[in-house]
């Protein structure tokens, strides 16, 4: 196997979820190369040396301009806060590195078009780390929506909901919780988890076409954790949009991190002429499915565990003998195998920036939307 040396800039979540990812791909994955973790960069040298031992990293930086000078490092892996994703990408493409970058892609669309730019005059490999879309129940439903099996489709309706934010004692900012904090994030569950939902339903229902939508700030204030100020909040608490499809389909989305009981409900429902499809990530390994076809009597929503015929369902051969199920950690893995095997090919594998930059279109028509209080179309 050739080698592929990551450096890896931020060491939080998504920092340990996607160094699982790159250890782990290999061991149930026949690919042509191997992930090997080169350098960990983030600012706290101390922090950054004691997760590079527990994860196998062979060395720390603390600049990420440094990292991406190195000529042992082939590719980028972007875990940063939301407004450093832009600098460092166009740097890395300009450096000729291979680069993963964490979602959403930018702070906003015309940030993202640069960072597209970038990286297609400069030729390099990239992807979006839209991790969902690796969920074999996921996946499934993209082969069955392709299949024509729902027919014409004419609703879509997803949600994420959390919980976390709701006590007003909580701050806002510093590393820890930098997604509260509107200079770093670019916004609230807007950026954060209804990007999720819809890079999903682009990929399974195609492009949209306008949004009308509404978003509330339920504390106004909060304390800063670098100033210890108080300071206005600028981030959506909540956000429920209706969009109008391409393809004719209505859809409904909603997001808040104020749903008491709600840790992190993603679910999706899709309605067509002959079939209807549902999924939830607390239940993630089952794929819901109606068909109008089945015989009267016996026609009724149908529980698939997406699990149980390793060779029909999507990367399940890779892993346990049917009927065991995999996990969230799993998607991670599922998108690096692509991604290595897109890379062996010569060949993209999605999202790749340009796909993120149609999900940003469309949160920045979701944003304007709830300014305008209007219909807003989205940027193609």
């Amino acid at each position: 196997m050739k080698p592929l040396n990551i450096g890896l800039i931020g060491y939080g979540f998504m920092g340990r979820a996607h160094s699982n990812a790159y250890r782990k791909v290999n061991n149930f994955f026949d690919l042509e190369y191997q992930p090997v973790l080169k350098a960990i960069c983030a600012r706290n040298a101390e922090n950054a040396a004691a997760f590079a031992k527990k994860w196998g990293y062979e060395s720390v930086e603390t600049d990420w301009r440094k990292l991406i000078a190195r000529d042992d490092i082939d590719a980028i892996d972007i875990c940063t806060p939301n407004n450093s994703h832009a600098e460092i990408a166009i740097a890395a493409a300009k450096a000729g590195k291979i680069i993963l970058c964490e979602k959403p892609l930018s702070m906003n669309g015309p940030e993202g078009l640069k960072m597209v730019q970038a990286v297609e005059k400069a030729k390099v490999p990239n992807i979006v780390w839209y991790n969902y879309r690796r969920v074999p129940a996921v996946t499934m439903a993209k082969k069955l929506i392709e299949e024509g099996r729902l027919g014409k489709i004419f609703h879509y309706r997803a949600k994420f909901l959390q919980d976390w934010t709701i006590s007003p004692d909580l701050p806002q900012g510093g590393a820890a919780l930098w997604r509260l904090d509107v200079k770093a994030a670019g916004s609230g569950v807007t950026g954060d988890l209804l990007a999720h939902c819809i890079d999903t339903a682009l990929w399974l229902n195609g492009s949209m076409d306008s949004v009308s939508a509404m978003t509330e700030t339920f504390i106004k204030e909060r304390k800063h954790t670098l100033t210890g100020k108080k300071q206005k909040v600028g981030i959506d608490d909540a956000c429920a949009f209706l969009a109008r499809f391409k393809n004719g389909s209505l859809a409904t989305f909603e997001s808040t991190r104020y749903a008491r009981g709600h840790k992190a409900l993603y679910t999706f429902e899709i309605n067509g002429e002959h079939a209807s499809i549902a999924w939830d990530l607390h239940d993630l390994h089952r794929l819901q499915y109606f068909d109008h076809k089945d015989e009267g009597k016996l026609r009724a929503w149908r529980s698939i565990h997406v699990t149980d015929h390793g060779g029909d369902h999507p990367y399940m051969d890779k892993w346990w003998v049917p009927g065991l199920q995999i996990g969230y950690e799993h998607s991670f893995i599922h998108q690096v195998a692509d991604f290595l095997a897109g890379l062996a090919k010569g060949k993209p594998v999605g999202p790749t920036f340009r796909d993120a930059l149609e999900t940003q279109y469309v949160c920045d028509a979701v944003l304007k939307s709830a300014r305008t209080k209007k219909w807003e179309k989205v940027k193609q």
